[in-house]
C-alpha cells in the first residue's frame, strides 16, 4: 500500500465515522422520544445502573498512583 492510498483511506474513514455517529444520535433521539414514558418510570434504576458503568469505563487514570510521599518511596 502506498502512502497516498493510506492517506486516502484515513480521509474516507472520517466522513464514514461521522455519518455513523450522526445516524446513531438521530436513532437514539427517536428511540428515546418514543419510549419516554417508560424511561421516566424507571429513571432511578437507570441512575443506579449508570454508577457501575461509569466506574467500569472511566479510564482508571486518575487514581493518584504516582503521588506517594518521599517517606513511602524510601
Amino acid at each position: 500500500m502506498s502512502p497516498s492510498s493510506k492517506k486516502r483511506d484515513t480521509l474516507l474513514a472520517r466522513p464514514v465515522r461521522t455519518t455513523l455517529l450522526m445516524a446513531a444520535l438521530v436513532g437514539g433521539f427517536y428511540l428515546l422520544r418514543e419510549h419516554w414514558n417508560h424511561i421516566i418510570g424507571s429513571w432511578v434504576y437507570l441512575l443506579l445502573l449508570a454508577c457501575p458503568l461509569m466506574h467500569l469505563f472511566h479510564g482508571h487514570g486518575g487514581h493518584g498512583h504516582g503521588s506517594r510521599s518521599d517517606a513511602q518511596k524510601r
